[in-house]
């Protein structure tokens, strides 16, 4: 089966396909001077951009792992997922505090999604 990297760098990619399953990677907003739901709100765009890229959607989406640096922030994040995810398409999904690379960043969001 064949493997296809979206936005390969030395480092990582920014999504990997193997046969009809797309793994994102975690996702960061790009301006990290925004609040949670700015950051929130733009991580999303790019999870729909990267599922686009994939040939799928956030309908199909099988897995989310969110990282707050702040669970405090929680319901802030949740009232922009919320209003974002597919309804009736839930992913599985887990929410954790934890301290992320860049301080100014609020949000991280991690996917995995069918095809």
């Amino acid at each position: 089966m064949s493997i296809k990297r979206v936005n390969a760098g030395p480092r990582m990619s920014s999504a990997v396909i193997h046969g009809d399953t797309v793994y994102l990677a975690g996702l960061t907003a790009d301006d990290a001077k925004a609040d949670v739901k700015g950051q929130t709100k733009q991580i999303l765009d790019k999870i729909d951009h990267f599922l686009k890229e994939a040939g799928t959607d956030k309908s199909k989406i099988l897995s989310a792992n969110i990282w707050l640096t702040d669970i405090g922030t929680w319901s802030q994040m949740n009232e922009v997922w919320d209003a974002w995810v597919s309804p009736g398409n839930a992913p599985a999904r887990a929410t954790v505090e934890a301290k992320l690379a860049n301080p100014a960043l609020k949000v991280e969001i991690m996917v995995q999604c069918a095809k």
